[in-house]
């Protein structure tokens, strides 16, 4: 089976790396890309992270370097790969170490907020692919250290994200440095009118390929929403935390830093292994923070919007909502950590009454309505009230059933019968219209 689909098409030290990782068979965005890009087509992918898309990529690419041998010039990558953020970054270069075990393909991953030196000696070895954000390539770029005009496969990830996060004038500085001959790769999760412009100065004679895994992602997700007053937020977590202990990796999200950090601590304080990861913190923190998550060392991560994606951790359990996201897309992308590779999970949204605009946008992108779970210590009447869902998932009386609603009715209409004569409904207008 293994041989018969698109991995039987790489270079076969390739695909004993590929065996060694556990892949049996590709993912929608692997089979559907791989035989354009192995054949040196540019393409546009739509698809986020989760859908296998980092391997769809970077196994055509190793296979070009292994194929088309060139003599290595210090400095000049032949690949180039641009990722949003640092644990993006450092996530694909796990990758491509995995993919090149068995084959001499140095690399360097380049990212801000630690010491460029260990960097740099990577790129010194020799590295033939350079996995970068847009920041540190260019200061390398300044300083005569990186040079990106000998670049044959070029990749743009998280397009979407690089624009929001204001990389615009970076990427456009960095393409306006890279060969015309090339082969180019842009992926993003959505395709706004500005992704669609930017998109078309980087690839020529494109194949789109489109993978949407947010709908049956969200469909497996059990999404609940919590109305709580803000002061209690932290306490709620916490209860929920102590009454389900199968919630072995929780992630937590926060709209600010300031946020995060005061939840950790609260966290701490009731004995809770936690950790927070966020722009704010050094690059060995949020290593250190993510690699005890995935070990399991970490129960909670508590994390902001601009990690969401680069958080791509198996069995999440749960995500908590702390706040609703400042980005209605960005819901979608939080709750998205969770039931990955097909699995199930769980996101609670903590919803005050002065978030009820916020939550009305979420249900119009998901497109529908998301239940209230009032059993809970911390169920707050008044955000009840404001979001004006006091009657939505209460159970109904059984004087409202189906069958009891017959049988009233037929009452009623004896009561309004005697001797053939309607009878008068009082509360309304009499015969005499009064």
């Amino acid at each position: 089976m293994f041989e018969d689909s698109v991995f039987g098409r790489l270079d076969p030290r390739l695909c004993q790396a590929v065996r060694e990782a556990g892949y049996v068979r590709p993912t929608p965005i692997q089979e559907r890309a791989m035989p354009h890009l192995l054949d040196g087509r540019d393409l546009i992918g739509i698809a986020q992270t989760g859908t296998g898309k980092t391997a769809a990529f970077m196994l055509p690419i190793l296979h070009h370097l292994l194929a088309v041998r060139r003599p290595r010039h210090i400095g000049h990558p032949r690949a180039l790969v641009l990722s949003p953020t640092r644990e993006l970054a450092a996530q694909t270069a796990e990758n491509v170490r995995r993919y090149s075990t068995h084959c001499d393909l140095p690399f360097a991953c380049v990212f801000g907020g630690v010491s460029q030196f260990g960097q740099v000696k990577d790129i010194k070895k020799g590295a033939e692919t350079v996995i970068a954000c847009p920041g540190r390539l260019i200061d390398l770029m300044s300083q005569g250290i990186l040079f990106v005009d000998q670049v044959e496969c070029f990749v743009l990830d998280e397009a979407d994200r690089m624009l929001d996060m204001g990389f615009l004038p970076d990427i456009k500085r960095i393409i306006s440095k890279l060969p015309r001959a090339r082969q180019s790769l842009f992926f993003s999760a959505t395709m706004s009118p500005a992704i669609s412009r930017l998109a078309g100065e980087l690839v020529d004679d494109p194949v789109q390929v489109t993978i949407d895994p947010e709908t049956p992602t969200v469909e497996k997700i059990n999404q609940r929403v919590m109305l709580v007053e803000k002061a209690q937020k932290d306490a709620l977590l916490i209860h929920l935390l102590k009454t389900h202990p199968e919630w072995t990796k929780v992630i937590a999200f926060t709209k600010m830093r300031h946020g995060a950090d005061r939840v950790v601590k609260k966290l701490l304080r009731a004995e809770v292994p936690c950790a927070a990861i966020h722009s704010d913190k050094t690059q060995g923190q949020r290593t250190r923070a993510l690699d005890g998550f995935r070990r399991g060392k970490v129960r909670v991560l508590v994390a902001t919007d601009i990690a969401s994606r680069g958080i791509d951790v198996p069995d999440v359990s749960c995500v908590i909502n702390m706040e609703l996201p400042l980005e209605t897309e960005s819901y979608i992308h939080r709750i998205g950590r969770t039931a990955r590779a097909g699995e199930s999970g769980a996101a609670i949204s903590f919803v005050t009454g002065e978030e009820r605009g916020q939550l009305k946008a979420v249900e119009r992108l998901i497109r529908k309505t998301i239940p209230i779970d009032r059993d809970q210590p911390f169920h707050s009447e008044t955000a009840d009230r404001k979001t004006g869902r006091q009657d939505q998932g209460l159970p109904q009386p059984p004087w409202v059933h189906p069958a009891n609603i017959n049988r009233n009715n037929r009452k009623r209409q004896k009561h309004r019968s005697f001797h053939g004569r309607r009878q008068p409904d009082f509360g309304q207008k009499g015969a005499s219209g009064k």
